[in-house]
């Protein structure tokens, strides 16, 4: 296949909204909070689009999710992702 460029990696994630995106396969329901907790102490103004938003990655649901997140990124004006916490 044809190689396509990645996306610049952000410097930091200072006032930046991250999309949370989960299975809802394995405990993300515990694990996420953590993460945002955590990194809410690291970066000033950083906020998060709940994985509620999305919609499961991995259901019978799945390709229309993924069919529209690109859509919902930018309708959330995400501007990174944390994607898993699954098995």
């Amino acid at each position: 296949g044809k190689a396509i460029q990645l996306a610049r990696r952000l410097d930091n994630l200072e006032g930046k909204t991250v999309a949370c995106l989960w299975d809802w396969a394995f405990r993300g329901d515990e694990i996420f909070p953590v993460i945002e907790q955590e990194l809410t102490k690291r970066y000033a103004g950083i906020k998060f689009v709940g994985y509620e938003a999305f919609g499961s990655t991995h259901s019978a649901d799945e390709r229309v999710v993924l069919a529209s997140l690109s859509e919902k990124l930018k309708q959330h004006d995400c501007q990174a992702v944390i994607s898993g916490v699954g098995c």
